[in-house]
């Protein structure tokens, strides 16, 4: 679990994958996120698909932040063969961490064998590189929410993911709902799609658990760390 008492704002970094997702992203766009991302130390930076990877792995070279994507982004509706495709892909080009969307109509359908396919395909494409299910749980009950986790358990893969962040994001209530149905397993939380206030709510998902926070505001969160110890959000800083 984040100890935010013993962070500053510097070690706090590691604990953010910083992006920049959107539609009409440029190369300029990913190249000063990947700047942002040096420079406040963070996890990860991602794009929205391997098709920006070539620039991040120039960016980030020489650096210990991972190189990421997101795959079957946003909508995770593609084959089980695709999703194997599309990883291989990722890795070809250079990602070291990889956020794939899980098939949310199968989940709701109940067809848990399509999902848990389309989950060990993501994982052996992987090649042991880092790996984060996307469940994207606005759209799910309580009940798929728990059986999306144990699939993922299941599948082994290393973080269970509330959101993909372009629809709306996790309750506090669905996250903690993750947290216990995955607290005898491995499995770390990333949280996405931070609702705003996003500083609050970010340390708030931290100190409650989270061991990731996904987002583009990745600068500004942490900038915010000071203000959030003055009002006493977050722990004062033990040296």
């Amino acid at each position: 679990m984040v100890d935010l008492s013993k962070m500053d704002k510097w070690s706090l970094g590691k604990c953010f994958d910083h992006s920049v997702l959107p539609k009409d992203t440029t190369e300029e766009d990913i190249r000063r996120g990947c700047r942002e991302a040096k420079a406040y130390n963070c996890a990860a930076f991602y794009s929205a698909s391997p098709y920006w990877t070539p620039v991040v792995k120039e960016e980030l070279e020489g650096t210990d932040i991972h190189i990421a994507t997101g795959l079957d982004f946003p909508f995770g509706a593609s084959t089980v063969k695709m999703k194997g495709l599309e990883t291989e892909e990722a890795v070809r080009l250079g990602c070291t961490a990889l956020d794939m969307v899980m098939n949310i109509g199968a989940l709701k359908d109940k067809n848990y064998k399509e999902v848990k396919a389309g989950l060990d395909a993501f994982v052996k494409a992987a090649e042991g590189n880092l790996t984060k299910c996307i469940m994207d749980v606005n759209f799910l009950t309580d009940d798929e929410i728990i059986a999306a986790c144990n699939l993922i358990a299941e599948a082994e893969i290393d973080y269970a993911k509330t959101s993909t962040g372009q629809f709306e994001g996790p309750s506090m209530d669905q996250f903690l709902l993750m947290k216990k149905t995955l607290k005898d397993s491995n499995i770390k939380l990333k949280v996405a799609g931070v609702k705003f206030p996003r500083p609050q709510n970010a340390y708030a998902f931290l100190l409650a658990g989270a061991d990731l926070i996904g987002t583009r505001a990745a600068v500004a969160i942490i900038d915010a760390l000071d203000q959030m110890r003055e009002i006493g959000i977050v722990p004062p800083l033990q040296k």
